[in-house]
């Protein structure tokens, strides 16, 4: 880093102490510092320019929240801490709900250098060091990246670089085709490997510090080597083998699966498809290569088991992906908080002695997570959107933390320390996660949203769709069946986790419907019925999001107008929206069953 954050935060700062002593820490890990305080001032101690800089951010947080530095090492939990752009060359976001791209416009790089450094500095404040920017659903246009618009992409890379952040394309396999006119991808034709090695020498001609290549193949009507006869690891080596020579990696990830299955089928189970596909390649990657598994199985739901992936593969380099970006939890308009949800992923039973949590930095060597930025003034849209962001770097940079520890801290930077107004609104993040489940999808079902957007119910919506994204409701019982006599999905697991799940009196009740097909007369542990508790969910939903705005209304004399307004409106928005979907849900399953709620409450006909 060519200058001092810290000198930049005493430009202007009110308050702040004189700048601290920056001294070398040989002996700490790559990124790590120590911050001390004695007679003299504050220390940071570090063994390179990237731990002078997270130092620099943690002693500003310590100042801000009232905190003194302990002296202990602080370091990431793994090297790459990568945010995922879907950004495409048109300037639209794939699943972005704040505004357009920070990067492209009308099919060029468009942007404002002060913003994109401003960005640059928000994201490694959070922690976060590799950025893709561009959309994993590579277009012709956007695939034109490694072509012609190298020389506009590697000035952007200049405006990250001070940052320590590098940059990773997200490219199509099908690019030998499309880009350099061969007949064929298929990654063991020669012509095919040459074309990538040429590809990957001009490319890190111009951006010689390039992490990598991010991959999306065979999914969702993309080019792979399946298509060819080939398996995943031909495919990701082909690529590893064109950038190892320039110290790249290629992110290869593990969203495949049949999307165009037939409703009728009971025993293709979309869930099963990334272990069926990855497990048995085990070994079979290059070093370089890092599969990109999604945290659950099905495609970041409101409620869902971990993959079976992660963490199965003893010889194969991983990377757990996260979604910021709230495409099934509420599009940035409902709040949710998804740290909540994340310590909940991170502390989840891996076998009878370890949780995910310990994978990390060991099996798990890089996490991921798709982007909630845009254009938008405040970056996310929903201003209190922005705790996804910071969340989930400091998750990255340190799994064991919890959301109540996160979300206080990011209240504190955000809107101070007062305890009136900061013990309010942290109880309303960490109860949106809840809230959100109550008044939406019940008991691990899924896919129960509007086709297409994803915002708003529809129960049947994806029911006869070729997604695989099945609930199988009828008049007596409701939920997919993966047991042994079903899809036979939890014999992927551990086999203490699959003594759990296969029993329904031990599975935990909120996966209840994902791995087991039930009566709605089922007796749950609170002595209600299934049914019942469905009922009584999706009223409480709506309530909680009334006491929401409440709340919100009780601290506007705390907040800036210009943060309590646009969330306010959103927050009635939500209202709406948890209205509709505890109506349609209630009046779908009385529809189904004929059963009314026990409390007498209304339910629409």
């Amino acid at each position: 880093m060519g200058y001092s954050e810290y000198d930049m935060w005493l430009q202007g700062g009110e308050g702040l102490p004189p700048e601290p002593c920056f001294a070398a820490g040989p002996s700490l890990p790559p990124e790590g510092f120590r911050l001390t305080q004695d007679a003299e001032g504050f220390r940071i101690e570090s063994a390179d320019e990237a731990g002078r800089m997270y130092g620099s951010y943690a002693l500003q947080a310590c100042l801000k929240l009232g905190k003194q530095p302990d002296g202990s090492v602080s370091a990431p939990a793994v090297p790459e801490r990568i945010l995922n752009h879907w950004d495409n060359l048109t300037g639209e976001v794939e699943r972005g709900y704040s505004g357009k791209s920070l990067f492209f416009k009308d099919g060029e790089l468009y942007y404002d250098p002060g913003r994109i450094k401003d960005y640059a500095r928000l994201l490694s404040s959070a922690g976060i060091n590799r950025v893709c920017l561009n959309n994993v659903n590579v277009t012709p246009l956007s695939a034109r990246l490694i072509t012609d618009k190298l020389p506009d992409l590697a000035e952007l890379a200049a405006i990250f670089r001070p940052f320590h952040i590098k940059l990773i394309i997200a490219v199509d396999f099908g690019s030998p085709v499309l880009l350099g006119g061969l007949p064929t991808a298929d990654p063991l034709d020669d012509r095919v490997i040459g074309w990538w090695a040429q590809a990957a020498d001009r490319v890190y001609e111009a951006i010689p510090d390039l992490a990598g290549f991010l991959v999306k193949a065979d999914s969702e009507f993309r080019d792979g080597p399946a298509a060819m006869g080939r398996t995943q690891a031909d495919g990701a080596n082909v690529l590893a083998r064109a950038v190892k020579p320039h110290g790249g990696k290629i992110w290869w990830r593990c969203f495949v699966y049949n999307c165009e299955q037939d409703w009728r089928d009971t025993k293709t189970d979309r869930p099963k498809a990334a272990y069926d596909h990855f497990f048995p390649l085990d070994g079979s990657f290059d070093a370089n290569v890092t599969l990109q598994i999604k945290h659950g199985p099905s495609d970041f739901q409101v409620r869902e088991p971990n993959s079976p992936l992660l963490g199965a593969m003893k010889h194969t380099a991983q990377a757990m992906e996260l979604q910021i970006t709230q495409e099934y939890t509420g599009q940035q308009i409902d709040l949710y908080a998804l740290a909540v949800q994340w310590e909940e992923i991170l502390s989840a039973a891996v076998s009878g002695t370890r949780t995910m949590r310990s994978l990390i930095g060991e099996e798990i060597g890089a996490m991921a997570a798709v982007a909630n930025t845009g254009n938008d003034a405040n970056w996310t849209g929903h201003t209190l959107a922005q705790a996804n962001l910071y969340a989930f770097g400091r998750l990255a940079w340190d799994p064991s933390l919890t959301a109540k520890e996160i979300l206080s801290d990011w209240i504190g930077l955000t809107f101070g320390t007062e305890p009136a107004l900061r013990e309010p609104l942290l109880g309303m993040m960490l109860s949106s996660r809840g809230t959100y489940e109550k008044y939406t999808t019940p008991l691990g079902l899924c896919w129960m949203v509007n086709v297409h957007h994803h915002y708003g119910p529809s129960p049947e919506g994806y029911e006869f769709s070729k997604w695989g994204t099945y609930h199988r409701a009828d008049h007596k019982a409701v939920g997919v069946d993966r047991t042994a006599n079903g899809t036979g999905y939890i014999q992927q697991y551990h086999p203490f986790l699959q003594a759990l799940y296969e029993d329904a009196d031990r599975c935990p009740e909120e996966l209840l419907l994902y791995f087991h097909r039930l009566s709605y007369d089922f007796k749950l542990k609170s002595g209600k019925t299934l049914l019942q508790h469905i009922y009584d969910t999706h009223f409480e939903g709506v309530e909680d999001v009334t006491d929401f705005m409440k709340t919100w209304e009780s601290l506007k004399p705390l907040l800036p107008e210009s943060a309590y307004a646009p969330v306010a409106v959103r927050l009635a928005r939500q209202l709406e929206n948890a209205k509709e979907w505890r109506d349609v849900i209630n009046t779908y399953f009385f529809r189904k069953t004929g059963i009314p709620d026990s409390k007498g409450r209304h339910i629409y006909r």
